[in-house]
């Protein structure tokens, strides 16, 4: 596994550019860009800058996916998916087929399965024996929890299912989360992490730690974005 560390002078607007990249050369190389949005607040101004800085990347060439989703309906407050359409999907020339959206409304178990085929059609039509995602994007919460995958949880340890309801610590806490099998078959994986208070939380992990759940994810490539 290659592990690097980037603190931008600049972080959203870095870490914008970094995702283009990784998208240029997906679709140079195959014809689609497949990328998994994390959630909470920390992507807001990322997403607001691929915006400006992709208006001319082909859209219709990029396809979404969320790390997890919390179980509530797409307009509400603490839906991962409503951030990203305000942030991202309104401002951009994606086609709604392109976004896979986590279906938080129904029940955890229905929309952990229902998730988890839509993926494996996908990755079946591509000849893969699970979703490949191009880049992931991950959050890294004060605890090291990442997606919905938190310290002391049965999800930890799924070492089959790709996508399955989760529990968290924090309201709303029905969840539906990646898990580290299908995050680890990823080509890169991308962390992105603001505070001064995780620095060292981030040097631990990034160093092979495995005490956190973020610690585990092992893809081919991960890079920290810190700011």
């Amino acid at each position: 596994m290659q592990t690097d560390v980037i603190r931008p002078a600049d972080f959203a607007a870095e870490a914008a550019q970094f995702i283009l990249r990784h998208a240029r050369a997906a679709i140079a190389e195959r014809g689609l860009f497949r990328l998994a949005l994390s959630g909470g607040n920390t992507p807001r101004a990322v997403h607001a800058q691929l915006a400006v800085l992709g208006a001319d990347l082909p859209w219709n060439r990029v396809q979404i996916t969320f790390g997890d989703e919390r179980c509530v309906p797409p307009d509400h407050a603490d839906s991962n998916y409503r951030m990203a359409r305000e942030t991202l999907f309104d401002a951009v020339a994606i086609p709604a087929g392109n976004v896979f959206r986590i279906r938080g409304e129904i029940a955890p178990a229905a929309a952990a399965h229902e998730y988890e085929d839509k993926l494996a059609a996908v990755a079946a039509r591509c000849g893969e024996p699970r979703y490949v995602h191009d880049l992931v994007l991950l959050g890294l919460g004060e605890d090291g929890h990442t997606a919905s995958l938190f310290p002391g949880s049965p999800a930890l340890d799924e070492a089959a299912r790709n996508v399955i309801p989760a529990t968290g610590p924090k309201p709303p806490p029905q969840r539906i989360t990646m898990t580290f099998p299908l995050l680890n078959a990823a080509r890169h994986v991308a962390f992105l992490v603001t505070g001064a208070g995780k620095h060292a939380l981030v040097e631990e992990i990034a160093a092979g730690g495995t005490e956190y759940p973020a610690g585990r994810v092992r893809a081919a490539a991960v890079t920290w974005i810190v700011g």
